[in-house]
């Protein structure tokens, strides 16, 4: 991108619109930044007014204010791998893929919101949350189900789980007409990483955001390469080398404005992500270096609009438009020379009404349009075109100690390909979803909860149209989902723990009509996407989190999560020799068990964090054999941090150490991460 288009696209991203939120509680005890400032004896948690409260019978887990900052994490994947119940993929790298999965569900059945409208992908269904940082995020909420909420667009009652993404809005104190808040970040790798954020009150009901962010990194880092031959147990490698092609350089511009109007407010968006990155690839057959590279350019510009038209009716209007392009080089003609682009557009048309039939009684129906489309220059590529109608009928009953959520979905696709005039469609009639909490105590906090849900996820333009594996008579993918649960809390004025919170999750997902590729005849080396695949996945999730005032200066914030899942792969396959060795494996990547410990301690302007993350025992195949076998791995991260008060800014410096004791470990087989490094990052806001 040359200088002229950079500077043109940034006062376009300046111009273009941005977000809106509810007015906030503003309370004598409020905490700081999510944390409880230490003047205060009594911690409350943040409290969002925007009419009714909302009881949350959904389970969710949540990370904001210090909690989230105090975390060793460049993008919003480091930060979600400390909840309870997901795995990511990760392929090693600053600049490397990382999707996320819940629940063992598969990466397509998560949604991803970005300031309540969902990141879309219809190639092929994934969402690299690498490309989304942390700097300009309020807090990011897991969902698993949907949001305890039925004031929402149709597509938030589509996913098997939710991510939900705030970003910061603009808080003025003092009677200030501006914030300003510069970040810079140094460290392994050979990073740098500044970042801009600029909040400006145009007037009483509006004001402006623009926050713009640039990533380099040459990605080089040095790793420890092992292997063992399965059955002769026998040493086929062990050396030490230096991970190449891992090089980033990616610019990330936002923009926006919020805006308030009688009874509602609304808010638009614009959101631009340019990146070159290298592809290190799979360290296979002695090949220690690959040339791959990979350019991306995603734009986006959305807007929302909320007002109560009535005390008893509110509407919610959510527009959004995406164009998203991506090139893809091989050079090594040794493999086969590749020199694609794919092109994908996406808009967006979303109408919420909600009523308030009583008191205790809402009801609500949503409709949204959608449409997709994609472009390449493959020869003899069919470009396809997709046409999404859902509508979304939901309520919410709260009887006091009963608390009662259900929503229906129905869903219709039509697509078409260029050069063909015959359409397929496919209609979903009911994709039905029960929640329910019961408070059996009325002065405990405990909470017994429990929902059944059942979704599904159109299979991709990938799995439908890719050249030769592709299968345009696939059917949607199916889950069902079973939940039940409980969470209690309670907080303390006198005692050193000042409030703690216990949750815990037993579930079982059944998973239908799965993707998977399979050999096309008696060969293997043609294949095709079909609907085969079945999965069962049986689990419990456990969470806890206590803050505790050790002294009146020290205040300790710890966060533990654990999980258990038993992942089976029931697919019956056309290779019964392979189906003997697959049929009830524990599915691949999917560990018996895993879990995390978050601690973050402050005394007076120091701060300190640890965070832990475990993942045990699991195979890269369904085939569970002794060659497919993955060892367990954990790494623990450290930051330590001071603040600095002056009269006219603020500052803070953090050193982080990333993976403390060099632990050496893959994610994804042959994809080696980093062992130990570090990272300086300081933070000036005025």
């Amino acid at each position: 991108m040359n200088s002229l288009k950079l500077i043109l696209l940034s006062l376009i991203v300046v111009i273009l619109p941005v977000t809106v939120y509810s007015a906030r509680a503003v309370t004598s005890l409020q905490p700081v930044d999510g944390m409880m400032n230490l003047a205060d004896s009594l911690y409350l948690p943040e409290v969002v007014v925007s009419a009714k409260a909302n009881k949350e019978i959904i389970p969710a887990q949540k990370l904001s204010g210090n909690e989230l900052k105090g975390l060793n994490s460049l993008s919003i994947a480091d930060a979600i791998r400390y909840f309870s119940g997901v795995q990511i993929k990760d392929y090693g790298g600053i600049g490397g893929l990382k999707t996320v999965d819940i629940r063992s569900m598969g990466s397509n059945h998560m949604g991803v919101f970005y300031d309540g409208i969902e990141l879309g992908n219809a190639q092929n269904g994934q969402i690299d949350l690498g490309k989304y940082s942390l700097d300009n995020l309020e807090s990011v909420t897991l969902y698993n189900g949907q949001k305890s909420e039925i004031f929402q667009s149709a597509r938030d009652f589509g996913s098997s789980g939710s991510i939900y993404l705030r970003t910061r809005y603009p808080r003025f104190e003092n009677d200030k007409n501006y914030n300003l808040r510069g970040i810079l970040r140094s460290g392994s790798f050979g990073l740098i990483n500044p970042s801009l954020l600029w909040e400006q009150k145009l007037s009483s009901s509006l004001s402006a955001t623009f926050n713009t962010e640039w990533i380099s990194a040459n990605g080089k880092y040095a790793y420890r390469y092992k292997r063992i031959h399965p059955v002769t147990h026998e040493l086929v490698y062990d050396t030490t080398a230096t991970r190449e092609n891992g090089d980033m350089n990616a610019l990330r511009l936002e923009g926006g404005l919020h805006g308030f109007v009688p009874s509602g407010n609304w808010n638009l968006k614009a959101y631009f992500y340019s990146s070159e990155r290298g592809i290190p690839g799979a360290i296979v057959n002695n090949v220690w270096k690959r040339s791959q590279r990979q350019w991306d350019k995603n734009f986006f510009t959305q807007g929302s609009f909320r007002k109560s038209i009535s005390p008893r009716y509110d509407i919610l209007v959510n527009a959004k438009y995406a164009h998203d392009r991506m090139r893809y080089l091989n050079p090594d003609t040794t493999l086969m020379y590749i020199d694609n682009s794919f092109t994908q557009q996406e808009a967006y048309l979303s109408l919420v009404n909600k009523f308030a039939l009583l008191s205790n009684w809402d009801i609500s129906l949503a409709a949204d349009w959608q449409w997709n489309g994609l472009q390449s220059d493959i020869d003899g590529f069919r470009e396809p075109t997709r046409y999404n109608t859902l509508i979304a009928a939901a309520t919410a009953a709260d009887f006091d100690k009963v608390t009662l959520q259900g929503s229906i979905l129905s869903s219709w696709v039509i697509e078409s390909v260029a050069g063909n005039k015959q359409k397929r469609s496919v209609q979903k009639q009911l994709s039905p979803a029960l929640f329910l909490n019961y408070k059996p105590l009325d002065s405990h906090n405990l909470n017994i909860r429990a929902f059944y849900k059942q979704s599904f996820r159109m299979p991709t333009f990938n799995d439908l149209y890719y050249t030769d594996i592709g299968n345009a008579d696939l059917d949607p993918e199916e889950s069902y989902q079973y939940n039940l649960g409980a969470a209690y809390d309670k907080s303390f004025r006198q005692l050193v723990i000042r409030h703690w919170e216990i949750k815990a999750d037993a579930y079982l997902n059944r998973v239908t009509n799965k993707i998977i590729a399979v050999p096309k005849g008696n060969g293997m080396y043609r294949w095709m996407m079909t609907n085969l695949g079945q999965a069962e996945i049986k689990g419990v999730d456990l969470s806890a989190s206590a803050i505790l005032e050790v002294h009146r200066e020290w205040l300790l914030n710890l966060r533990i999560t654990y999980t258990y899942q038993q992942a089976r792969d029931l697919t019956r396959r056309p290779n019964k020799e392979l189906e003997k060795i697959t049929y009830g494996g524990q599915i691949a990547y999917i560990p018996w068990h895993n879990g995390s410990l978050v601690a973050g301690l402050q005394y007076r302007l120091w701060q300190l964090n640890y965070s832990f993350i475990y993942v045990g025992e699991r195979y890269r195949s369904s085939a569970n054999t002794p060659e497919n076998y993955e060892q367990p791995w954990y790494t623990s991260d450290l930051s330590l941090s001071r603040s600095f008060t002056h009269d006219r800014f603020d500052s803070k410096l953090t050193l982080e150490v990333n993976n403390l004791f060099s632990q050496d470990y893959e994610v994804v087989l042959n994809y080696p991460m980093p062992k130990r490094n570090y990272k300086l990052t300081l933070t000036v806001e005025i």
